[in-house]
């Protein structure tokens, strides 16, 4: 049975405790492996996968992190919802450290990575306006609320290429930008989880207030982790009740991302090509 939710788990999350009779999956893909063994087990009764974003023992950096082969292992497995589960620092004085956030927009500002799986003879033009799934995104949000944790709906999430933290300037610049939050790893994986064709939907766990703030400390790793560990318990109770109430059907648009996208004719496209990304074009290319 293919599981009805993947999730990937950021600095911190490793594994997911409570999955039961889990197994270990190792899908190859035409862009490597993924960053870890996928484990799918049964979560209220129904198939979950789950990713460690980072590698066992977090080996690779934001910027090392292999997204492609992520997301199409995901696809592979028959998956169509994502949930990320990342940390964040925070660039409003209104979201504290210990808040979750479920952002609706995303900005960019990374640089060495690789963005889409198309190119080598087929262009698409994806459209991300809404980079994050609307209903996934409000289907979380309820299922975070009957947790203990402080929410917030909404707020723009700024990527940066790490893996260093920000300097002064730097934060004080995002702040001027409108930017809520910020992390390393939403982009370009957001981006990629759209031309899959899943929904796709982010639980960003504020760790700090980067550096902007003068009455707090400067952002460390062990102030990341600890938060972490200790919004590890929420997030698996709203991962459960996500599960809970997730329907058979998606009601969005995810589903159809490409119907539109591909501007490229298909006689010209490169039969390699076409081969490599089968799983992702085959309803639209033969």
């Amino acid at each position: 049975m293919k599981p009805v939710l993947a999730v990937i788990g950021g600095s911190g999350l490793y594994e997911m405790p409570g999955l039961q009779n889990p197994q270990t999956v190792e899908p190859e893909t035409p862009f490597g492996k993924p960053s870890a063994p996928i484990v799918i087990g049964e979560l209220a009764g129904q198939p979950v996968a789950f990713l460690a974003r980072h590698g066992i023992g977090h080996p690779l950096s934001p910027s090392e992190v292999p997204y492609r082969a992520n997301i199409y292992a995901l696809k592979s497995l028959g998956v169509e919802r994502v949930v990320s589960i990342s940390a964040c620092g925070s660039l409003r004085e209104d979201f504290a450290p210990g808040d979750i956030v479920i952002p609706d927009q995303v900005f960019d500002f990374t640089h060495k990575r690789a963005r889409t799986f198309f190119g080598e003879g087929l262009t698409a033009h994806v459209g991300v306006a809404e980079p994050f799934c609307a209903h996934l995104s409000q289907q979380l949000y309820a299922a975070v609320k009957t947790t203990t944790a402080a929410l917030h709906r909404g707020g723009a999430f700024i990527v940066i290429e790490g893996p260093r933290f920000s300097t002064k300037a730097e934060s004080a610049v995002y702040r001027q930008w409108g930017m809520s939050i910020i992390g390393m790893t939403a982009c370009p994986e957001v981006f990629l989880a759209r031309e899959a064709e899943l929904c796709y939907a982010t639980m960003a766990h504020v760790t700090d207030y980067d550096v902007w703030h003068v009455s707090e400390e400067p952002v460390t790793v062990e102030m990341v982790i600890q938060v972490l560990q200790r919004n590890t318990q929420i997030a698996q109770q709203a991962i459960r009740a996500l599960v809970e109430s997730l329907a058979e059907e998606r009601p969005c648009e995810c589903g159809s991302a490409l119907a539109t996208a591909l501007i490229t004719r298909p006689d010209v496209v490169p039969a390699e090509t076409k081969a490599k990304l089968s799983l992702l074009i085959h309803k639209y290319l033969a």
